[in-house]
């Protein structure tokens, strides 16, 4: 029990001090797991590095590239503007399309992370370049794929009715559907009006005009100069230069392989590889990492120059802190002590108060590790709990705590919160105190709400 406690307190110390300190928390998480693993676990580092979430890092690493490839050839300027075409430049419907195309893409059987990849970069594209808060957009896109992922077909509603199903336990499929669909809508739709909804429903943009009425921003450009190859001292150089001259040191004056006009071949050639990657990672389940650094290979062999800048655009940080508390949390699982924790609450006198326990033990677990495999050991950890005749009702149950785990993924801790905050635009450090704020709100909230709901009344 001691160990268990003190790898607690240690994650607990871990975000505390990266909060006070302008330090990586993945950093801390990586030598905490070293820590924690050898000295309390008695696990090898071979046994550690083992917990390194190896397919996360890849799906980060690889969808990012692709979409910096996409942006620095002017692919993703080219989609905004026939988006916004698409909806005659009613601008509060972008957020809106990008919900439900996340719901309908894991509603159909897509894995929740790989609906994420490939809607989250459009869209905070979108946010960026309309003035539309990254926050409010970068959760319609996770809450909506978390929205439709417990459909009859969906990933999450597969292994939940399973697992349930094996147990003997009753469940109705579409009680639990509704639930997780009607509590994402509703915490997207709170976030709409409270982070500029209104503003952005009388907001148009007139592709007739010669002006716009929303202000146009430079999602990124092609970069040159010392700073793609790392030399820091020719690249405070050529700043200081840049300074005195008034201009800019790192942009060309003539880019014989600029982007160009809308749907040149090379846009062309990268439209085809996003819609590729769509259809080889829904349709034929294939890794969206290993899909993406693929079609991102093919895209910078043909302008090899222009992409020189994508690499470096690459959520470095934001994968190592992810990668990082993964690492820490495999540790705490392998040495059993979420099983500890859901073990003391389950043998609880109180059948309510257990019944909110476990609720809250989803939500902040699978807010720091996945919630596929949560649903999977979390659920048979409450079938004693449920078959003990306490008067909780198993479907409710079910439904209440399978949306409790999995509407936290907006953590930047999660997958999905991850993806949306390695395709962030802008102040990233900023982006990622809202998220953290954000993801605390709903795991201290949602828990007891559905408690209240599918429990309680």
């Amino acid at each position: 029990m001691t160990h268990h406690l003190i790898a607690i307190t240690a994650l607990v110390a871990m975000f505390v001090i990266a909060t006070a300190l302008p330090i990586n928390i993945g950093v801390l998480a990586f030598v905490g797991a070293f820590l924690v693993g050898t000295l309390l676990a008695g696990d090898t580092t071979k046994e550690i590095i083992a917990g390194f979430p190896s397919g996360l890092f890849l799906t980060l690493a690889g969808i990012t590239w692709l979409f910096a490839l996409a942006q620095n050839n002017g692919t993703i300027d080219w989609l905004v503007r026939a988006a916004v075409r698409a909806v005659k430049g009613r601008i509060a419907l972008i957020p809106w399309i990008m919900f439900f195309i996340a719901a309908l893409l894991t509603s159909i059987g897509a894995v929740t992370p790989g609906a994420v990849a490939i809607v989250a970069p459009i869209a905070l594209s979108f946010a960026f370049r309309y003035h539309i808060s990254p926050l409010m957009m970068g959760m319609m896109v996770a809450q909506g794929a978390s929205a439709g992922a417990f459909s009859p077909i969906g990933i999450f509603g597969g292994i939940t009715n399973g697992v349930v199903t094996r147990a003997g336990l009753p469940i109705n499929e579409l009680v639990t559907f509704f639930a997780s669909f009607g509590a994402n809508f509703i915490c997207v739709l709170i976030l709409f009006f409270l982070l500029g909804g209104r503003q952005l429903m009388k907001m148009r943009v007139d592709f007739n005009e010669t002006t716009t009425k929303v202000p146009h921003l430079e999602i990124s450009r092609p970069a040159t100069g010392p700073q793609i190859f790392g030399d820091s001292e020719a690249q405070a150089l050529t700043a200081e230069i840049g300074e005195g001259t008034g201009g800019d040191p790192n942009k060309l004056s003539s880019d014989p392989e600029s982007p160009g006009r809308d749907g040149n071949p090379v846009q062309i050639m990268t439209i085809i590889g996003l819609a590729l990657v769509a259809v080889l990672v829904l349709a034929f389940k294939l890794d969206i990492g290993f899909v993406s650094l693929s079609v991102g290979l093919v895209i910078a062999l043909s302008q090899p120059n222009l992409q020189k800048r994508a690499m470096s655009q690459v959520a470095w940080p934001e994968i190592m802190l992810i990668t990082g508390v993964g690492t820490y949390i495999a540790v705490l699982e392998g040495m059993g002590t979420i099983d500890f924790i859901g073990n003391s609450v389950a043998s609880m006198a109180s059948p309510m108060l257990a019944a909110l326990l476990l609720f809250y033990i989803g939500g902040i677990v699978s807010a720091f590790a996945s919630s596929t495999a949560l649903l999977g050991a979390l659920i048979p950890l409450a079938v004693p709990f449920l078959q003990a005749g306490t008067g909780v009702s198993p479907i409710g149950f079910i439904a209440g705590m399978a949306v409790a785990s999995t509407i936290v993924d907006v953590s930047p801790f999660s997958t999905s919160g991850a993806l949306v905050l390695a395709n962030s635009r802008g102040d990233k450090a900023a982006f990622y105190r809202q998220l953290m704020g954000y993801g605390a709100l709903v795991t201290l909230i949602a828990p007891l709400v559905l408690w209240l709901v599918f429990v309680v009344l």
